[in-house]
């Protein structure tokens, strides 16, 4: 019998990301509409394992890779039958979707697509099974979501999968705790010093985000205005862009802090909020920093900037891998040219209203209604 007020979420960690973040946050929203929340994690691991909310329940299964999770997965799903099982990334889905077929069970299984699929860079032979399996297994599941327009069109054309088996909703990425922590002080020196103003943003280390790229841009920006910027995260690219700040001679007025527990402050002071990526899924810092009031600078990428800034309309949006370009329009931000969305724009990425929309395609409302 199908347990109508528990919902599983599956992840293999819960070490610091996009797919992540958006999984802790739907969990909060299900739990204060009075659902049960179980997260299933491969190993229990990661610095976002303390943002789980207290009432949901972990349950560790012990396993360093998805497939090797897919006996304990079916175990569970005969032992639980939760009403629904949400997965995200595509290993832990393929993984979770076999887990469903040998259980038998009846649970709604939603895959949730947090990246543009095509992009992720693996090996040869395992991207074209990667694909093969994902064109097999993912009709199977109940409902696929992807956070943006344009992942969902990219996953379609991948896996020959129809347009309409997929449906979009945004990231939960705005809540009211972002409100009150963008308040908080911060100690940078870069907000202390002069008043120069400060170029932000905010990601993973990693090629994806290119952030040599936004460091090429800095430096010829820095040759027309003072200036100065953080990086905040951290990663694998971290020597190379090191020595690319040294080549450049900008090691003075760019900082990598590392990994914050918080970048809200520093977006609610930042002069400008950049996004250098290569692709995106539905970028959550970028709308974090418009609803801390920054005004944004993208790289018009698939997938979700364009979607975010309504093509151009609430932020600058510059071609990939042109960093004059990019320079250019932080400049033209920095003397004024900047273009904030109305809080209405913002309430379509809020948990309240993608929670509620991932209920309604589940079929679900509250747990008071069950």
């Amino acid at each position: 019998m199908t347990d109508n007020g528990r919902i599983a979420l599956y992840l293999n960690h819960l070490e610091i990301g996009g797919a992540e973040t958006i999984f802790i946050e739907l969990a909060r929203g299900f739990i204060e509409l009075g659902f049960r929340v179980d997260f299933l994690l491969g190993e229990k691991r990661g610095a976002l394992i303390s943002k789980i909310p207290e009432t949901a329940r972990i349950i560790e299964l012990g396993v360093s890779n998805a497939v090797s999770g897919i006996p304990k997965l079916a175990q569970y799903l005969r032992r639980e039958n939760p009403s629904a099982f949400l997965t995200i990334t595509e290993l832990t889905s393929l993984a979770a979707l076999t887990a469903k077929l040998i259980s038998g069970v009846s649970t709604y299984m939603m895959i949730v697509l947090a990246t543009t699929i095509s992009r992720h860079k693996r090996a040869p032979l395992k991207k074209r099974l990667e694909r093969f399996l994902v064109s097999l297994l993912y009709p199977k599941a109940n409902g696929i979501v992807s956070v943006s327009h344009g992942a969902a069109e990219d996953l379609a054309r991948y896996a020959g999968l129809p347009s309409e088996k997929i449906k979009v909703v945004y990231t939960p990425v705005i809540k009211p705790s972002l409100f009150a922590q963008m308040t908080e002080p911060i100690q940078h020196p870069f907000f202390q010093s002069d008043g120069a103003p400060v170029v932000l943003s905010v990601g993973r280390l990693s090629e994806p985000k290119n952030f040599q790229l936004l460091i090429e841009a800095f430096a010829l920006l820095r040759q027309r205005i003072p200036s100065r910027l953080i990086v905040l995260g951290e990663g694998e690219t971290r020597p190379i862009l090191e020595n690319l700040i040294n080549a450049l001679g900008v090691q003075n007025d760019v900082s990598l802090p590392g990994f914050v527990p918080s970048p809200y402050p520093y977006m609610n002071r930042a002069s400008v909020f950049v996004m250098s990526s290569m692709w995106e899924g539905l970028p959550g810092a970028l709308i974090e920093a418009m609803a801390c009031g920054a005004p944004v600078v993208s790289t018009d990428c698939p997938s979700g900037p364009s979607e975010i800034l309504d093509g151009g309309r609430y932020g600058h949006l510059v071609p990939m891998g042109d960093p004059r370009a990019l320079a250019d329009a932080i400049e033209a931000s920095l003397r004024g040219d900047q273009r904030k969305p109305p809080e209405k724009w913002l309430e379509q990425f809020s948990t309240q209203v993608v929670v509620n929309q991932y209920l309604d395609l589940m079929g679900m409302k509250d747990a008071t209604s069950l």
